[in-house]
């Protein structure tokens, strides 16, 4: 029997994620979130879960998480964007747990741009010898309709600073069911896997094809990295997030982003 502990279970990786786990009796799950009160009303029926307070930065909370667990899966949370300083403290402890496994959803190309959170989770884990399997999905297709949604809705364009590269985009409920594969079977350990989409497209191509199916003109406007950058600070994103998804675009850029059909 496996009970495992999953941070980000509210998230669009996370909750299908469990969906897939709640399935299979066998597995209890703690999954660590900021307000347990305030997320019970998500978890309403899923029998196997149980829900604990969890912070990256509080190591207070975390015995009571890892309690009983002998599995983790996590999500970097975009706000915390200095591993050396915000996840270092989880890893250790981590370690300290004697994990079977620790699943992390990292990013497609993180091999090739080191200055990246992801890629720098990836190496500590690796130094701290905590069986592992890394994610790298390609941009999560649900970018377009988060990230990205007040210049779709209200200025009909897609403000984003990716060039003419192509991106393979990947529904993120796909990214959680191969979660639960990975958490379920032990073929996949120590392993890092590329997922993506079945289609490299543009965004010019994406712009088209929204067009066609909103029936309203969406443009692509193609930014520069640093204009981009200028205007998500001026909209008050924080600039540790906007710094994030400059370095992400920069790697789109390079043509990183654009891998189909990889498993």
């Amino acid at each position: 029997m496996d009970h495992i502990l999953i941070i980000g279970g509210t998230g669009n990786i996370g909750f299908p994620l469990i969906e897939c786990l709640s399935k299979n009796k066998t597995i209890t799950m703690n999954v660590g979130v900021r307000d347990v009160t305030k997320s019970q009303q998500k978890f309403e029926g899923i029998e196997n879960v149980t829900l604990v307070p969890f912070d990256f930065l509080n190591p207070a909370t975390f015995p009571k998480a890892f309690s009983k667990v002998n599995k983790v899966f996590f999500i970097r949370a975009p706000q915390l964007s200095k591993p050396k300083e915000d996840m270092a403290p989880f890893l250790n402890y981590a370690q300290q747990q004697h994990l079977q496994q620790i699943v992390f959803v990292s990013l497609l190309g993180v091999e090739k741009n080191p200055v990246t959170p992801h890629h720098q989770i990836e190496k500590m884990i690796r130094e701290l010898e905590i069986p592992f399997t890394f994610i790298r999905p390609s941009f999560f297709m649900q970018n377009l309709n988060t990230t990205h949604r007040e210049d779709i809705q209200h200025n009909h364009d897609l403000f984003i600073p990716a060039g003419h590269a192509k991106t393979s985009f990947i529904d993120t409920r796909d990214i959680g069911e191969a979660a639960a594969i990975c958490l379920t079977d032990s073929h996949y350990l120590n392993q890092a896997l590329e997922i993506t989409g079945p289609a490299a497209l543009t965004y010019a191509e994406i712009a088209i094809e929204m067009s066609r199916i909103l029936g309203t003109t969406i443009t692509y406007s193609k930014p520069s990295l640093l204009r981009f950058r200028h205007t998500m600070i001026k909209r008050g994103v924080p600039k540790e997030f906007v710094n994030v998804m400059v370095m992400l675009y920069l790697i789109t850029q390079l043509g990183n982003a654009k891998k189909k059909h990889q498993l």
